[in-house]
């Protein structure tokens, strides 16, 4: 789970219909707006995901937790379909996670959905 992260993004109103149907699978609904910031509420009820018009330097990394690894297979297809680009297909990643997958969201940040094989702490 992510506290919250505020993403910076060329086109605001791009990316907040690329990370509505990307995150869908993951549970998340776009529900907040504020000028030109998109928020998106997990399923706890918590608004831990923004996208907002800014400038975009470096790509970023960040990881949603999933549930299960249907949950990411899905993610991993609707980020495609949304027009995400493929940084590692769903799938075990021994020494890291149960079940992960990745893909380049339409700002180049690497977008994460995963499992973990133990307990974080």
């Amino acid at each position: 789970m992510i506290e919250h992260v505020s993403l910076r993004c060329k086109d605001a109103t791009k990316s907040r219909k690329f990370y509505e149907k990307a995150l869908k699978p993951l549970g998340y609904v776009c529900d907040m707006e504020y000028e030109d910031a998109f928020g998106f509420k997990d399923r706890a009820g918590r608004h831990d995901f923004w996208v907002t018009k800014g400038k975009v330097g470096e790509p970023t990394h960040f990881a949603f937790l999933a549930k299960n690894a249907k949950e990411i297979d899905a993610f991993y297809q609707a980020a495609l379909e949304a027009g995400g680009k493929d940084n590692g297909k769903p799938g075990p990643r021994k020494g890291y996670a149960e079940w992960a997958a990745f893909v380049f969201d339409p700002d180049g940040n690497n977008v994460e959905a995963v499992i973990w094989e133990k307990p974080r702490r």
